[in-house]
């Protein structure tokens, strides 16, 4: 089984070392950060209207959604999803959590490539992320030709996602960085923690894209040891 076999935590561990790292670097820069005010004294919900309206969105609404760090834009809505954390602070880890969101906003309006594309693949990826292994197994292990193989396609899709979210994250960071500055909302040295913050967020995204590729090499090890042994 999955979880049970050595050669599973072979693969696993350099992706999980390397997401545990990448978790705790998110949460040391936001509590870092997140005790500097910044020089104009804005909290997130004041920046993201400010920011909205330097991009010329008036028509993306700004909520509070419960949990830390669950900020997020929804392009269904069209909504900006604020925790009271971020949304409430005036530091200089809220301003660069707020313009990264609004910089997704943004590539909606833009109708930017990559986030379409995430978003068209969304469905398919939900399917495959839990049903792939499910047939990858139960080929496997009853071995049945072929079924494993279409178990690892399901599955290779969650690859896709990862590296396909990568672009839209640090695309999303870098219009961040150009909305704080060009709306003269942050200085030199707010500007370094912002990016702290940001790259920290962007390391999460690397993870995942190492997690879903360990897991796919996984299935490949097993079932290339499987036709070696037929």
């Amino acid at each position: 089984m999955l979880f049970f076999d050595p050669f599973y935590f072979l693969f696993a561990l350099p992706a999980l070392i390397l997401g545990l790292y990448a978790q705790f670097k998110v949460r040391s820069a936001y509590e870092r950060y997140q005790r500097v005010r910044n020089a104009g004294n804005m909290a997130g919900f004041e920046a993201a209207q400010r920011l909205l309206a330097i991009s010329g969105l008036h028509n993306v609404g700004i909520r509070e959604t419960r949990g830390t760090l669950s900020d997020h834009y929804d392009p269904r809505n069209r909504t900006l999803n604020l925790s009271s954390g971020v949304g409430r602070s005036p530091s200089v880890a809220s301003l660069g959590i707020v313009a990264h969101e609004v910089g997704h906003a943004v590539q909606h309006a833009e109708n930017y490539g990559p986030m379409r594309l995430r978003s068209a693949i969304v469905p398919v990826v939900q399917l495959g992320s839990w049903l792939g292994p499910i047939i990858f197994f139960a080929g496997f292990l009853l071995q049945i030709p072929n079924v494993p193989l279409i178990g690892l396609l399901l599955f290779s899709g969650t690859l896709v996602f990862a590296l396909v979210t990568l672009p839209v994250e640090l695309n999303a960071s870098k219009r961040a960085i150009a909305l704080l500055k060009d709306g003269r909302m942050i200085s030199a040295t707010e500007e370094e923690g912002v990016r702290s913050v940001l790259s920290a967020a962007a390391l999460t995204y690397v993870a995942a894209v190492v997690q879903a590729l360990s897991t796919l090499l996984y299935f490949v090890f097993l079932l290339s040891g499987s036709r070696r042994r037929s």
